[in-house]
């Protein structure tokens, strides 16, 4: 055997493409020589940007003394997370029943070659002893013992752990609480969570947590609509979107957030940027922006709309996963600065605005360099240094420009270009409310690129694919694939309607349907119901750094089923949302994805179809979608789209004239009476 990495396109797989560890992919073919031979499999599953990925890479996989274990006594299996989520989300759910712990990557197991059952895992393991635990080496030797002589008890402990992930998938039980009153308890739980000093969730490290920020955004949102006020869970959002900002978990000079923050304050973070938290956060920062106006998300917003496009965008149309955190084998190296650089680089007023902004006048935060974060409020900052406004706001551009100049001299960290379909999905959504939120038609036409590169690289008219690089695609997609980017069409499809956009949908939900939906049970499987069988399959409900693809597909099957009149979208949304009740109720703060999902349906969101001239619909469609109103769907088709009136809009055929808009209301799946006048639509969906 030898490393047979050499010809694949992930950056991940790269690598390690050159390492002494004969790396083998996950195959029918590894498996069957595994079994064959009884060697018991070391499975390493992992990311390019992936911090202790490297670390453990560089430690011991570079090391000959360890790949001769390996090599000796070992299958060595080398996965690419991104590439196959579904071993990820299989084994790492594995390694969280067996530890008791979160777990994280590298994700490494060792697994019984009969049966593919791990019998120990764990994440980063140390090339040399510490704290009394085995170095890595020393490990693979006790655990190569262990399978000789233990087998019969390790194959009982495999077993058990077989037939409790056979149980993760939450049974179907009828509702123990109304609708409303588990609404009402997963707000209260994430205020139970939510750290009032400073923002966020937890009292340690910090992540973004999109999913439960816009839970709270939307239970504002529909709380203020049948008027009953919850200023407390809005000033919750506010508060920690204003501490990301201002923190270190933004970048400041570059644009764009970084993956999370090691300290509760925000000020140092995890330096690697991923696609899909930058795509998410777009969303919740329009979202907010739509409340009044706000600079500091404004400048968050735009700054990182212009590093997508600066850094992340491929000539395809589609843009890559995300950034490493190193660069030059330093992690953060690149956004890194000395007091004396900074001075260096400004003059004298530029710089005493930089230095009490960005606190380098205060002590250094990394290792005697600084991240740059506020500590403050600009406004209050400006006050203090007795500038006026609109020169500081010179000032600040120009000194950040300077800034940003000098820093892109450096080495940059490693861009991941896998362009993922389902990531690209959720940023399709993402750049839609930029548009709206900036009032930037630019951002629609950057979506509507991505969606002709997912159908014209990523749709073969029957399957999507995960991943697209360098003119090859990975074929097989899954469930978040799916779901993502009929989210992302269809909230395309509410801001600017082409008839092809829509056909991918309803193929993409004709094919999520077929090739994922549990009839039985309701819900959906994370792979396809012609993919080969894992130790289990997966229905995932939980939020994670990604929504579930079971509730974002439910949402959007929801609206889609709501505007085309499809009872068979419809009843797969409710029956998703009764599979993944007994799941909501007992951990209502770990399933916000779905939460929301089950308000919109329970509120009976409205869709709007407006046809006529353009320039008349898009004045309608402003004065109906002011402000942030999350249960609101609104659909411009014009009479002049160059081809024939969609099929899949019944009822719409017969407006009474080209020169005018004619409104449309859906309820049940059923059209309205044509609606001509403005005051009258707004009048009737507001229900007076």
């Amino acid at each position: 055997m030898s490393n047979t990495l050499k010809h694949e396109t992930s950056l991940y797989l790269k690598q390690h493409a050159e390492q002494p560890v004969h790396w083998q992919l996950w195959s029918d073919e590894t498996l069957a020589e595994a079994k064959s031979a009884d060697r018991p499999i070391f499975l390493s599953i992992g990311y390019a940007g992936s911090h202790w990925c490297q670390v453990m890479s560089r430690e011991s996989f570079n090391d000959p003394m360890t790949a001769q274990v390996l090599n000796e006594h070992f299958c060595c299996i080398k996965i690419d997370r991104e590439e196959r989520p579904d071993l990820d989300k299989v084994y790492l759910s594995a390694m969280q029943l067996l530890t008791q712990h979160g777990g994280g990557w590298p994700l490494n197991l060792f697994l019984d070659p009969q049966t593919q059952l791990p019998f120990f895992a764990g994440t980063y393991f140390p090339a040399d002893t510490q704290n009394g635990q085995p170095g890595f080496a020393d490990l693979l030797m006790r655990l190569y013992e262990a399978y000789e002589q233990q087998r019969e008890e390790l194959t009982g402990q495999s077993e058990k752990l077989a037939n409790t992930l056979q149980q993760l998938s939450p049974p179907v039980l009828d509702p123990k609480m109304t609708d409303a009153a588990l609404i009402d308890v997963c707000r209260e739980s994430l205020a139970e969570r939510f750290d009032s000093a400073e923002g966020g969730f937890g009292q340690s490290m910090k992540f973004a947590m999109p999913g439960s920020i816009e839970r709270l955004l939307k239970h504002w949102a529909y709380c203020r609509r049948t008027q009953a006020a919850d200023k407390d869970g809005l000033e919750m959002v506010m508060t920690t979107l204003t501490q990301m900002a201002r923190g270190g978990l933004f970048d400041h000079l570059g644009g764009g957030f970084f993956r999370y923050a090691q300290d509760r304050q925000w000020r140092t973070p995890h330096f690697e940027k991923v696609l899909y938290d930058n795509a998410q956060l777009l969303n919740i920062y329009s979202h907010a922006l739509k409340l009044g106006g706000d600079v500091l998300f404004e400048d968050a917003l735009c700054s990182t709309l212009d590093w997508l496009v600066r850094e992340m965008r491929d000539d395809s149309g589609g843009f890559y996963a995300g950034q490493d955190g190193a660069s030059l084998g330093q992690r953060g190296r690149h956004y890194l600065w000395r007091r004396e650089q900074v001075k260096k680089l400004l003059d004298e007023d530029a710089y005493l605005l930089i230095e009490t902004l960005y606190a380098l006048d205060k002590p250094a935060n990394a290792d005697n360099h600084w991240i740059l974060h506020r500590r403050d409020s600009y406004r209050s900052v400006i006050q203090r240094l007795s500038m006026d406004e609109a020169g500081a706001n010179t000032l600040l551009k120009s000194a950040r420009a300077t800034l940003f100049a000098s820093r892109s001299e450096r080495t940059p960290p490693l861009t991941d270009q896998q362009i993922l379909s389902g990531w690209n999905g959720l940023l399709m959504a993402g750049l839609c409310d930029a548009a709206e939120a900036l009032t930037d038609e630019t951002w629609l036409d950057t979506a509507q690129t991505i969606a002709d590169f997912l159908r014209d690289n990523c749709w073969d008219g029957v399957r999507l694919s995960v991943c697209w690089q360098d003119g090859y695609r990975q074929p097989q997609g899954f469930l978040d694939d799916y779901a993502n980017v009929l989210h992302g069409l269809v909230t395309l499809l509410g801001h600017r309607w082409r008839d092809t956009d829509a056909a991918f949908a309803v193929a993409l939900a004709d094919a999520a349907m077929a090739l994922f939906y549990d009839v039985e049970n309701g819900g959906f499987y994370f792979t396809a119901a012609d993919q080969p069988d894992l130790i289990f399959k997966p229905k995932p409900s939980f939020d994670e750094a990604l929504p579930p693809g079971n509730a974002t597909l439910t949402h959007a099957l929801l609206q889609l089923g709501q505007l085309l009149g499809n009872a068979t979208y419809l009843d797969a949304a409710t029956n998703t949302l009764r599979w993944a009740r007994a799941a909501m109720e007992r951990y209502p703060a770990n399933h916000c994805s779905f939460i929301s999902a089950l308000q919109s349906s329970v509120a009976q969101d409205q869709a709007v179809v407006l046809r006529g001239p353009e320039a008349d619909m898009r004045h309608w469609r402003e004065a109906l979608c002011q402000g942030y109103q999350p249960w609101l769907n609104v659909y411009c088709l014009p009479y002049d789209l160059g081809g024939p009136m969609p099929n899949y809009l019944p009822g719409l055929v017969s407006a009474a004239t080209r020169s005018q808009v004619s409104a449309f209301v859906f309820e049940d799946g059923q059209a309205s009476a044509a609606i001509t006048d403005l005051e009258t639509l707004q009048r009737t969906l507001n229900g007076s």
